[in-house]
């Protein structure tokens, strides 16, 4: 449990990328198969409630969409590149497993060189495990400001699975089932800094967070590469083919079992009801997800601010880029209590209580 006393959320911006793809888009590079098993177009959006989410033009980087988020909040905060005391990247997305894609984004933001440069990855939840370490870091005295980026890039996981469904003759409905959650992802990338609220004191402040884990589910997510990555002379992956496999509806099940425990240890460490946030962010995963969601944890859905309609599941970029459509559409007012519902595959859930100031 962690309880912060200092700790600001001072700004947050994302950067979006230009290709729109709408889920009839990817229905009808499967028409062969949907032809072959009769499932009928429309299907992917009437199951996931996603309309579009949005890919990156080929041969981006993630450090690159990092680097236009950071950029923005910098200029949204007036706050100095050499004022960053740590910079975390926590995306799933690398542009390299060696060295720390956060290398690439701190050269571009032109940070300080005594700055504490990172990445951590933690499936969905590597962003909010960024907010943690930047908030321990503030309140032991260590950094005054800290930056946490997120850039995923979802295109080539659909590409390859998309590939993957056409070229498996033996592929049945049934089976289709485990590629289903990869045809969901989308892009995104989204940069916030983190303050010591004696010198910054407007903006989101952080009152304490919650995690759990419940790893015997450690097998219902899995992704990586396939062994026919190749390196160019740059030091840079260009033929790496993502794979996910997810059983979806145990990890819809479980990973609501797990938030509850979750939001319940949440209330009890800052003396909240269900009644007392204004605003729940959540993990974007998709309409039947947020709907046993608010359901198991007893909540009022109207409360929710939803984005995977137009953005998909953009991974750890996913409920930080909620936040900051929220706050950009004014739906956030002074003095309104947030809740952060983070889960992630393995499983793991972190959940923060906050505050508008």
């Amino acid at each position: 449990m962690y309880r912060f006393n200092q700790i600001l959320l001072s700004g947050i911006e994302t950067e979006l990328p230009p290709r729109i793809v709408t889920s009839e888009d990817l229905e009808l590079r499967l028409d062969e198969f949907y032809q072959r098993c009769n499932l009928h177009r429309g299907r992917l959006e009437l199951m996931s409630g996603i309309k579009e989410r949005r890919f990156w033009e080929k041969g981006t980087r993630p450090s690159q969409g990092a680097i236009k988020a950071g950029q923005k909040v910098l200029k949204s905060t007036n706050i100095d590149p050499n004022e960053i005391d740590a910079l975390i990247f926590s995306s799933v997305s690398r542009d390299f497993l060696e060295p720390a894609t956060a290398s690439v984004v701190h050269e571009g933001l032109g940070i300080s060189k005594n700055a504490m440069i990172f990445d951590i990855s933690n499936a969905c939840l590597g962003f909010l495990n960024g907010l943690i370490t930047l908030g321990n870091m503030i309140e032991l005295g260590q950094i005054n400001h800290g930056m946490v980026v997120s850039s995923e890039s979802g295109g080539p996981l659909v590409d390859q699975t998309i590939e993957r469904i056409l070229n498996d003759k033996s592929m049945t409905r049934n089976s289709f089932k485990g590629s289903f959650a990869s045809l969901t992802i989308g892009s995104g990338a989204v940069a916030a800094i983190v303050s010591n609220s004696n010198i910054i004191t407007e903006g989101i402040k952080i009152l304490g967070a919650t995690s759990r884990a419940a790893t015997e589910y450690v097998k219902l997510c899995q992704g990586g590469v396939d062994d026919s990555v190749s390196e160019t002379s740059s030091g840079f992956q260009d033929d790496h083919q993502p794979d996910m496999q997810t059983d979806s509806e145990a990890m819809l099940h479980a990973g609501c079992t797990l938030a509850k425990e979750n939001w319940e240890s949440l209330k009890n460490q800052l003396d909240w009801t269900n009644e007392t946030p204004n605003h729940f962010i959540c993990h974007q995963v998709g309409r039947a997800h947020q709907k046993l969601l608010f359901d198991k944890l007893d909540l009022d859905v109207k409360k929710d601010f939803s984005t995977y309609e137009l953005y998909g599941n953009t991974g750890s970029a996913a409920l930080p880029m909620a936040l900051c459509k929220a706050l950009q559409e004014n739906k956030i007012a002074k003095n309104d209590k947030l809740a952060f519902l983070g889960i992630g595959s393995g499983l793991n859930s972190l959940m923060f209580g906050a505050e508008k100031i």
